[in-house]
C-alpha cells in the first residue's frame, strides 16, 4: 500500500462550502485521483459530494482523510472515522492519517496507532499513517505499529522548509513523505531562483516547484479554487528538471515554517 499513494493529489486545505465542491469537482474532470481532506476542514460532506458526482469509478480515486487531536483516544478513534465515512459517501477510506500529535501527549502515540490498526482491520481504511510527526513521535509509531503498517508522514514541506531531518528519518525506515504546503502559499511562485528554472524549463514556477518535490519522492498535494491553477498544477507530471536545477531548489532552504500551531510538537 506504501507505495501506491498517488505523486500528485488536490489538496482541500481551507476550502469551505461550494468553493470545496468546485475544487474537487474540477479536479476530478482534469483528471486527478488522489484527494486529500481532514476532519478539521469541516469540508468532507462537500468532498463526498463532489466524488459522488464525478462518475468517476471509486477505485480509481484515492481519498485521504485525517482524524482530529480531539478524536484520537482509542474508543474515539474509529466512531470518528466511520462519521467521516458517512459524510464522505464512502465504504472505506485508502488512507486515515493521524493529523497532529496529541497535544502534550495527552493520548499516546501507540493507542492512536492501534487504534488505526483497528480501524484498518475493520475494513473502513486500507492504509494509515500519520501527518506532522517529529522524528521521536514518528519512532514511538513504528514502535507501536511496525514502520511496513505506515504508509506515510504528511508534512509542510517547500523550497524554504525541506524538514531534511524529518523526510531522512522516513526514508530509514521506508516510510513515505507526502508535501503538504508544497508551494509554501504561493511564495514559491514569487522566488527568483524558481522563476529563472521556469523559464528555462518552459515550466510555471508552480510547476517547476512540484516537479523539484517530485524528484525527491515526495507526493505533492497543492490546493486551488481556480481550473487553470488546477490544470497547470496537473502539468507538474511532465516536468523534468536537471540535477543543477534541483541543486539550485534545494539552496532556497531557511527553515520558514508556516504552519506552527501553538498545540503543535516540538519540530526536529
Amino acid at each position: 500500500m506504501k507505495n501506491t499513494i498517488p505523486q500528485l493529489g488536490l489538496g482541500t486545505f481551507r476550502l469551505q462550502g461550494q468553493q470545496a465542491s468546485d475544487s474537487v469537482r474540477m479536479g476530478l474532470e482534469l483528471g486527478y485521483r488522489h484527494i486529500d481532506t481532514a476532519q478539521i476542514y469541516g469540508n468532507e460532506a462537500e468532498v463526498g459530494e463532489a466524488l459522488q458526482a464525478s462518475g468517476v469509478a471509486r477505485e480509481e480515486v484515492f481519498v485521504t482523510t485525517k482524524i482530529w487531536t480531539e478524536h484520537l483516544a482509542g474508543d474515539k478513534l474509529v466512531p470518528s472515522l466511520k462519521e467521516s465515512l458517512r459524510k464522505l459517501r464512502l465504504d472505506r477510506l485508502d488512507l486515515t492519517l493521524i493529523h497532529w500529535p496529541s497535544p502534550k501527549e495527552a493520548v499516546p502515540v501507540a493507542e492512536s496507532m492501534q487504534a488505526l490498526l483497528e480501524a484498518r482491520r475493520q475494513g473502513l481504511t486500507a492504509a494509515i499513517g500519520v501527518s506532522n510527526f517529529t522524528n521521536a513521535l514518528l519512532g514511538e509509531a513504528i514502535q507501536a505499529v511496525g514502520a511496513d503498517n505506515i504508509a506515510t508522514n504528511q508534512v509542510e514541506l517547500h523550497p524554504f522548509l525541506q524538514n531534511r531531518t524529518v523526510a531522512a528519518f522516513a526514508r530509514e525506515h521506508g516510510i513515505h513523505v507526502t508535501a503538504y504546503m508544497p508551494l509554501a502559499y504561493g511564495k514559491a511562485l514569487l522566488d527568483p531562483v524558481i522563476q529563472a528554472i521556469a523559464t528555462r524549463a518552459k515550466a510555471t514556477p508552480a510547476q517547476v516547484t512540484l516537479a523539484w518535490l517530485m524528484a525527491k519522492g515526495y507526493a505533492v498535494i497543492p490546493s486551488s479554487t481556480r481550473r487553470e491553477n488546477l490544470a497547470s498544477n496537473l502539468g507538474a507530471l511532465g516536468v523534468q528538471l536537471a540535477a543543477d536545477d534541483i541543486a539550485a531548489i534545494d539552496g532556497l532552504e531557511r527553515g520558514e515554517r508556516l504552519v506552527s500551531p501553538d498545540f503543535g510538537p516540538v519540530w526536529d
